[in-house]
């Protein structure tokens, strides 16, 4: 069985966002067309974000797929570590505020920016 690498953003037990790796399993289609199994979605949606912008911390509010299609993104966590996603780069992004918390910027969540010098176009996936 084939398989694809899947980037996970979480929240871990302390309440903090981490990424950690996990393989998405291709067990269905043919050799020339490995295909995942069918994954149920709650819709889609588009974001162009123009070179320059940049987020503040915030957590994921409802678990998402998202594809970066065009430009870069850089995701900042609180533990000052980052990662590039560029065009054809996916992650799946479930770093929700934990149950009963309150946001505290200083401890939960991630920050955004566009890299380089074409606008950022991604595509969200929800859950």
């Amino acid at each position: 069985m084939t398989a694809l690498k899947k980037v996970v953003l979480f929240t871990d037990k302390d309440g903090r966002a981490r990424f950690r790796e996990d393989w998405l399993d291709l067990s269905e289609g043919n050799p020339q067309s490995q295909l995942s199994p069918l994954m149920p979605s709650g819709g889609v949606q588009w974001r162009q974000s123009p070179v320059g912008f940049r987020s503040t911390f915030h957590c994921t509010g409802n678990p998402q797929w998202l594809f970066v299609l065009g430009g870069q993104m850089e995701i900042f966590l609180q533990d000052g570590s980052s990662r590039i996603f560029g065009p054809g780069d996916f992650f799946y992004s479930a770093d929700t505020l934990p149950v009963g918390a309150t946001f505290d910027a200083a401890v939960h969540g991630h920050w955004s920016r566009q890299v380089g010098p074409d606008p950022l176009v991604t595509l969200f996936v929800r859950d």
